[in-house]
């Protein structure tokens, strides 16, 4: 697994370094690729630290992040990303008789919309 870097006292999270990842794209195809157990891990350790973390990066500037607060903030966004499928869809990482991702386009991203 590869390592990320983080503000020294959220070390313990990098273990969770494969879900610090920059894109809502990249974010949701994390956690459909993973298993329930995996979300539920990672879920677990984040929600217990997600206050300290949103007070920790509430003391920088978003448009002038270090690159261990990005880190930590893509991990916190990451948390949002599977907080759905831990609270609401509960056996599964996408959502239950939902629209497949792979056809959403986010324009946002930079993705073009296909031609039909």
């Amino acid at each position: 697994m590869a390592s990320v870097d983080l503000p020294p006292q959220f070390d313990y999270l990098a273990r969770f370094a494969g879900w610090a990842l920059d894109s809502e794209r990249a974010r949701n195809r994390k956690r459909l690729a993973s298993s329930m157990q995996e979300i539920k891990e990672f879920y677990d350790v984040m929600l217990a630290s997600v206050d300290e973390a949103l007070e920790h990066l509430n003391r920088f500037s978003l448009d002038a992040l270090p690159v261990a607060e990005r880190n930590l903030l893509n991990l916190t966004l990451s948390l949002a990303e599977v907080a759905n499928a831990v609270e609401l869809f509960k056996t599964q990482p996408g959502v239950v008789d939902g629209f497949d991702m792979e056809r959403f386009y986010l324009i946002h991203e930079g993705e073009a919309v296909p031609a039909r």
